[in-house]
């Protein structure tokens, strides 16, 4: 049954993480970035975000899509659900509820088995700074470096590598004339599949409460690859705190 699909969704996809080639330093591009995507106004002003939409996952027997819902809470508060319908290929119906409360994650998963997460994932989990890991990257204890330049399709992109005291470095790329990001790829080591590279594209960014949000992704790895469509955001209302934490029971 697993032979046949596997979800490795990793909830810090995220949700949530312009202009000559002038810029020269790392700094320079995370603040042409934030200009970009709405300004620090605009972001300083987000507590929390609600987006829903649609997954959709591509495997040996096809494509199968179900509804989604992703959570975020300031500092770095998720939860990402999705619920597919693999009925018709001897599957039945799944569930996928990934959440982390800001220092531990849990996953209840129908198809691989309810489980705390760990490693990578965690780590990956926990620098994941909402509206954007970048806004307060050295208050939050993250490292930034440029590596250079770089191919995205047809455009040339600016490579940041984004490093927390633990964990995996995430490498982020910036179109170098828009200073949107369009890319983002990072190794995670989860069990028991092993270090899997993951790249994820972003794409469709339209002005929400005057910031910018991409209602298209695209993740891509040996495991698997699937494609989120964004039809619905809402920020700042008033969240449940206890869906981001293990359930009780």
């Amino acid at each position: 049954m697993t032979k046949l699909v596997r979800l490795v969704v990793v909830a810090a996809l995220v949700l949530g993480w312009a202009h000559a080639a002038v810029a020269q330093t790392a700094d320079e591009i995370v603040e042409k970035h934030i200009a970009a995507i709405g300004g620090r106004a605009a972001l300083g002003k987000l507590t929390s975000r609600m987006m829903a939409g649609t997954f959709t996952v591509s495997t040996p027997a096809g494509e199968f899509s179900g509804p989604l819902e992703i959570w975020n809470q300031a500092p770095n508060k998720t939860r990402t659900l999705i619920n597919l319908d693999l009925v018709n290929v001897g599957v039945g119906k799944i569930t996928i509820d990934q959440r982390f409360d800001g220092v531990a994650g849990y996953a209840i998963d129908t198809l691989q088995g309810n489980r705390d997460i760990t490693g990578d994932q965690l780590e990956a989990m926990r620098i994941g700074f909402f509206p954007t890991p970048l806004l307060n990257y050295k208050q939050n204890g993250l490292n930034i470096e440029l590596t250079g330049k770089e191919k995205v399709a047809d455009r040339e992109a600016y490579v940041l590598v984004v490093k927390g005291k633990t964990g995996p470095p995430i490498k982020q790329y910036f179109d170098a004339t828009t200073f949107m990001l369009v890319r983002q790829v990072v190794t995670l080591d989860i069990a028991p599949l092993g270090p899997m590279e993951q790249t994820t594209d972003f794409s469709d960014e339209r002005d929400v409460d005057g910031v910018k949000i991409s209602h298209k992704i695209v993740s891509s790895s040996p495991a698997q690859s699937f494609t989120v469509t964004i039809t619905k955001v809402e920020h700042n209302g008033a969240l449940d705190q206890t869906q981001f934490s293990k359930p009780a029971n």
